[in-house]
């Protein structure tokens, strides 16, 4: 899928010795984006190729899924989220897999609309804006670049991304965006007109990457030596710098991150040590002006 091409009114932050020092790596769907509206968007899309008794039969279990597991992680399957339990799921209805990528590609044109509502996290905007002090704050998803503007600034996200990067193929895809993030312009080197800038790499504690699903957002950044905070996931697989059940209770521990020195000690596994709390303003000075508009930017890797 093509990036958007439209330049934001503020340029947004590159990478480069101008940016701040650390970055905070996002997912979208089930990290800052929430709720089972494109989920439930998806299986309907997939169940209309189907007769409609196996259709409600197969809406039917996909809805108790979700009940019992949110997350989409049901207890017996494989799913990783949502997305691939409705995938799973699917093959017990009749519902081909080739249907599954056009079913996709609809749900998604009816991102943040009335029949596929989409929340943001308890408090993250205000907690962003505050981040963005101290880090570059960017948005790495594996969904095409459908609706991906309108579902931001329907979260109330507009203008806190500086870079958003869609169809990223992840886990082997991520290693791009990390690529770029971990790449600093070096001051030191030679920037006159007509010689290449000079680069260095940051290391890899400058980046935090958060997600839920270990092997997709965390495991590429981890291997880099980046620090890792996992959203929701039971995965005993997993070894994360930080972990929590929901986003607003990580606050504390990204917070403590961004005020630490970069080569500080961090260990896996460990849950965040402040607790939860629905007021970023303890953490952060509440920054009062506009963050530039955000870009999309779009992998030559396919979905």
């Amino acid at each position: 899928m093509d990036a958007m091409t439209t330049p934001p009114p503020t340029p947004p932050r590159r990478p480069g010795a101008s940016t701040p020092e650390r970055t905070i790596l996002f997912d979208f769907d089930g990290t800052v984006s929430l709720g089972h509206g494109p989920v439930l968007a998806y299986a309907r899309a997939a169940a209309a190729s189907i007769g409609p008794r196996a259709s409600q039969a197969f809406l039917t279990a996909v809805n108790v899924g979700l009940q019992h597991a949110p997350s989409g992680r049901l207890p017996g399957t494989d799913a990783i989220d949502g997305y691939d339990l409705v995938r799973l799921m699917s093959a017990q209805y009749g519902i081909e897999p080739s249907a599954l990528g056009d079913a996709y590609l609809a749900s998604r044109a009816l991102l943040a609309t009335a029949e596929s509502p989409i929340v943001a996290p308890t408090g993250l905007a205000e907690f962003l804006v505050s981040a963005r002090e101290h880090a570059s704050i960017v948005l790495a998803t594996n969904a095409p670049d459908i609706r991906v503007a309108e579902a931001i600034d329907a979260l109330g996200l507009s203008g806190i991304f500086d870079a958003v990067y869609t169809s990223v193929g992840k886990p082997a895809g991520l290693d791009r965006v990390l690529d770029e993030w971990l790449l600093a312009a070096d001051p030191s080197g030679d920037d006159r007109p007509g010689h290449d800038l000079f680069c260095k790499d940051r290391p890899g504690a400058s980046l935090l990457s958060v997600g839920d699903v270990w092997v997709n957002d965390l495991a590429p950044a981890a291997a880099r030596g980046a620090r890792t905070a996992l959203v929701g996931s039971p995965d005993p697989a997993a070894t994360p710098t930080y972990r929590a059940e929901h986003l607003h209770e990580l606050y504390p521990a990204i917070a403590a991150w961004l005020e630490s020195p970069i080569d500080s000690a961090a260990t896996d596994g460990a849950a965040p040590d402040s607790a939860a709390t629905d007021s970023p303003a303890e953490h952060f000075p509440i920054r009062t002006t506009s963050a530039p508009a955000s870009t999309t930017k779009g992998s030559t890797r396919a979905l």
